[in-house]
């Protein structure tokens, strides 16, 4: 089972910059009241690699969106991720391993009036871990078109093995809940809010992990509920022709007793009409899970030496570059692009056992995107 961390960093990568270009159009076309728009006929074709920590994440991601009318799109993704896994967590406790994840994605989205309805599932396979997700998402644009509220909810359900352990099965069940608003506050100037409650239960840890009481190694012990708010703030403004500057902060909290913040600042710039260059700087900071300890003193109900539950920092700093190459034959809109993102981690509050220095890493993202709109 990949750590989450690699399992959510291209996605979470890919996501970020494609809202991030979706700001920057919204920003530059704002104009006169107009319905509600499906998305473009697309074809993207992306490999990515995330290298960090023991890690080594690779594959290719295939996604194509088309229009059946005037107020219907459909699209399918299929991700892949080949990984390699030598984190701390395996070389301390088990023995590295290679597996391979593949996840496929089909949505619609339905544009009524000044309302874009989207339905989407998700099933991801690995050999030790199955995931399913059902999403469903409303956008509504109100004031003429000043103000878009968004609204949304998705229901997970995983189900938990164990490599060498046909014995153990376990289940794990997510709702996501989401709310927020854009406002434009001017022809340069944009600002948006973004509320998510998460309510996960069942088996919220991993069956390969221990943790360490008075320096004895134990298996892993996590509450089975878990309920996390999120809130996140960002705004975006043209300040010249073609440039534009954003800065977004969220707040993370739950009930586990983790609080953490993150804030990012980045700017997007058009030279000579066919290159946009983008770049962002991510800082991150987290407060310990209640129950976490790297050796705990006391034998307790939860114990956890996850490190994504203890204390620590994080920094990136990342860039995309896109070519336009324009129109092709007159029917498609062709661009190339290239991100790179260096990230670098330093906990608090987890050691390496080997060597008994608290430990650190950094992980490096890459990808190379073909997109086509037509």
């Amino acid at each position: 089972m990949a750590p989450p961390a690699c399992k959510g960093a291209v996605v979470a990568a890919t996501s970020l910059w494609k809202r991030l270009a979706g700001l920057l159009g919204s920003l530059l076309a704002v104009g006169g009241a107009k319905a509600a728009d499906l998305p473009p006929d697309e074809t993207d074709a992306m490999v990515h690699v995330y290298d960090g920590g023991g890690v080594r994440a690779s594959g290719p991601v295939l996604l194509v969106r088309k229009k059946l009318a005037d107020r219907v799109s459909v699209s399918g993704q299929y991700y892949v991720d080949m990984v390699s896994n030598a984190s701390i967590d395996v070389v301390t406790t088990a023995s590295p391993y290679k597996e391979t994840r593949n996840e496929f994605t089909l949505g619609a989205d339905y544009a009524y009036r000044d309302s874009v309805l989207t339905v989407s599932g998700s099933s991801s396979r690995e050999p030790d871990y199955t995931a399913n997700t059902l999403n469903f998402d409303v956008t509504q644009e109100v004031f003429g078109g000043m103000t878009t509220v968004a609204m949304g909810f998705t229901r997970g359900s995983d189900k938990v093995r164990k490599h060498g352990d046909d014995t153990f099965q376990d289940t794990a069940h997510h709702w996501r809940y989401r709310l927020g608003a854009t406002q434009i506050l001017s022809p340069r100037w944009l600002m948006s809010a973004n509320f998510e409650a998460v309510s996960d239960e069942g088996f919220l840890g991993s069956p390969y992990r221990v943790a360490r009481v008075f320096g004895a190694a134990v298996p892993e012990r996590n509450p089975r509920t878990r309920t996390s708010r999120a809130i996140k703030f960002r705004t975006i403004a043209e300040v010249t022709p073609g440039t534009a500057v954003r800065a977004e902060y969220r707040y993370f909290w739950d009930t586990w007793a983790i609080k953490a913040h993150t804030a990012e600042f980045g700017a997007s710039r058009y030279v000579r009409q066919a290159w946009l260059v983008d770049g962002l700087l991510r800082f991150y900071s987290q407060q310990h899970a209640l129950f976490y300890s790297d050796n705990a003193a006391a034998e307790t109900a939860y114990v956890s030496r996850n490190r994504q539950l203890g204390t620590y920092k994080g920094v990136s700093l990342g860039g995309k570059v896109t070519y336009s190459m324009g129109k092709v034959q007159g029917r498609y809109d062709v661009k190339l692009s290239g991100v790179y993102e260096r990230m670098r981690y330093r906990f608090s509050d987890f050691t390496d056992i080997r060597t008994g220095a608290l430990y650190s890493y950094d992980a490096n993202l890459l990808q190379l995107i073909v997109s086509a709109t037509f």
